[in-house]
């Protein structure tokens, strides 16, 4: 998924490219970005112009087409309603669609490169962590007027919690017996935790709570920064849904809090970086304030728990499934990053008081 476009499948440059209208050989095709799911290339123009190719991994997203529609709508409701927000709009192809379809080599798509952008990897800093927060709060707010319900689901399911919670119970009955027992404490622990999967129940039947317009993917690298380190755009909407907002509140803290990711196997440097939660809530209400309901506000520490623990679930029920579908680099990866999930929910639980306080703080400074 990596590799140059060149040296992975030499036709692809000659027999994509053109279906954009692009009329030169380009100058360069680099590898681009982090992501794990589809393959992205940056393909410079001679002219300098740049522009980046996607190949959609249609194994996760079977209908392309529904991604390509919600993107179009949403893209069409802001330029109609806040024609000044920054949104890279996918290149329309010469079939008249943002999507173009090759048999035996895939469904691609372009966008245009943002001149002077940059992502990142990590959240270094509270100011990241603030200008990440600002962007995807910015982003569901001006949808607030959009109705969600008119979005295609193109992941069912995704952050169905309650969903998650059965296929690891199913994992237990069906799953490999071996594994189950090395499992163990793990085990113990998502079950001892089940009360975070019956108040995503209360979530849901709570009509305080709305379905909004949801990014639901809100890690750093979905976010376009400039060079002085502001934040432009968010990007990657495959995953916009409707959603809870503590999906994308909870998916920043499950991948900002801690200053090492989820592949870390020394849990001992897994942390609460409570300037990083600072500033997350800061940056959002920011953005939200005037959305949210007051049953919401109460429910940014629950957030993080969400997101954390149905990680953790899924990265465990993966393991005594025989790692179907995360893959793994070695035999315990997956119970590895079980774990690592889990130290940084009881590092969260353990930090719950503070954060509820920076809270409150927060949403006091910023209504005042």
């Amino acid at each position: 998924m990596r590799n140059s476009i060149y040296t992975e499948r030499p036709s692809i440059a000659e027999t994509v490219l053109p279906l954009f209208g692009w009329q030169q050989v380009p100058l360069s095709i680099e590898p681009f970005g982090s992501g794990l799911i589809n393959s992205t290339w940056k393909v410079t123009a001679v002219t300098g112009e740049a522009f980046i190719l996607q190949r959609l991994n249609m194994q996760v997203f079977t209908q392309p087409n529904h991604i390509a529609a919600n993107i179009r709508q949403i893209a069409d409701y802001l330029q109609q309603h806040t024609p000044g927000y920054l949104f890279a709009a996918p290149v329309q192809a010469l079939n008249g669609t943002s999507l173009v379809t090759i048999e035996g080599t895939g469904c691609f798509r372009m966008f245009p490169f943002v001149k002077g952008s940059v992502t990142k990897d990590v959240v270094a800093s509270a100011a990241e962590a603030y200008e990440a927060a600002v962007q995807f709060g910015q982003f569901t707010h001006l949808l607030s007027g959009f109705e969600a319900a008119q979005l295609h689901i193109t992941i069912p399911s995704f952050h169905n919690l309650s969903l998650r919670y059965q296929q690891f119970l199913t994992a237990l009955q069906q799953g490999n017996t071996e594994r189950i027992e090395e499992a163990k404490e793990q085990i113990e622990q998502v079950k001892q935790l089940a009360s975070v999967v019956q108040q995503y129940e209360a979530i849901r039947s709570n009509p305080g709570c709305k379905l909004r317009v949801t990014h639901h993917d809100t890690k750093i690298s979905n976010v376009l920064f400039d060079e002085q380190g502001k934040g432009l755009c968010v990007i990657d909407l495959d995953t916009v849904m409707p959603g809870y907002f503590i999906s994308d509140v909870g998916d920043m803290m499950r991948t900002y809090l801690s200053p090492v990711s989820e592949e870390e196997s020394d849990y001992s440097k897994i942390v609460i970086r409570t300037d990083i939660f600072e500033a997350i809530v800061h940056g959002y209400f920011e953005q939200m304030k005037t959305d949210l309901s007051a049953d919401e506000l109460k429910l940014f520490v629950y957030a993080g728990k969400f997101m954390i623990y149905m990680q953790a679930i899924r990265f465990l029920t993966d393991y005594i499934n025989d790692d179907v579908y995360y893959g793994a680099r070695y035999p315990t990866h997956n119970l590895v990053r079980a774990g690592n999930q889990l130290v940084l929910l009881q590092q969260l639980l353990a930090s719950e008081t503070v954060l509820h306080e920076i809270v409150n703080k927060v949403c006091d400074l910023k209504q005042s």
